[in-house]
């Protein structure tokens, strides 16, 4: 089995943090901190891989598994610890970002291997974002305001 993690963040999700089937990803190499609430907060980037999900360093048809959890905010302020913490998108921009992101991840997945993606929609819907995929997933929760949805490759990938 071999699991890519598009974009790792901090792994927040993540049982095992190192765990042995995934390469973790991210464009981002970082240690953030800051003064929050009278606490230190910290939270640490620090993917096996380095890298664009528009441009995955990696050969078609390798992965079984590909998790999928983008940033979803478009309202942040640059600085701030949302921001730091998971990442923006950009107002303009988005739809194509996450287009070409979706067609990498295609690209990498074995022809019997699944997506596994998570969104929050709270700033973007998140059928807006399939409609940005071209593809609707086989399922998913669609009730709460963080979706988890799972695709499959399909012959047009």
């Amino acid at each position: 089995m071999k699991i890519l993690d598009v974009c790792c963040g901090s792994r927040m999700f993540w049982y095992d943090k190192h765990e042995e089937h995934t390469t973790y990803m991210d464009i981002r190499r970082s240690l953030y901190t800051t003064f929050d609430r009278g606490n230190v907060r910290e939270i640490e980037i620090n993917p096996d891989i380095q890298a664009d999900w528009k441009h995955i360093p990696f050969d078609d048809c390798t992965f079984d598994l590909v998790v999928f959890d983008p940033p979803h905010l478009i309202r942040a302020g640059k600085i701030s610890w949302l921001a730091k913490k998971y990442g923006t998108l950009d107002l303009m921009t988005w739809p194509s970002e996450l287009h070409k992101a979706f067609q990498e991840i295609m690209r990498v997945l074995k022809p019997t291997g699944t997506v596994l993606f998570k969104w929050n929609d709270e700033q973007i819907p998140v059928k807006e974002v399939f409609k940005a995929f071209g593809q609707q997933p086989i399922l998913g929760d669609m009730r709460s305001k963080t979706k988890w949805s799972v695709f499959i490759k399909n012959e047009a990938n």
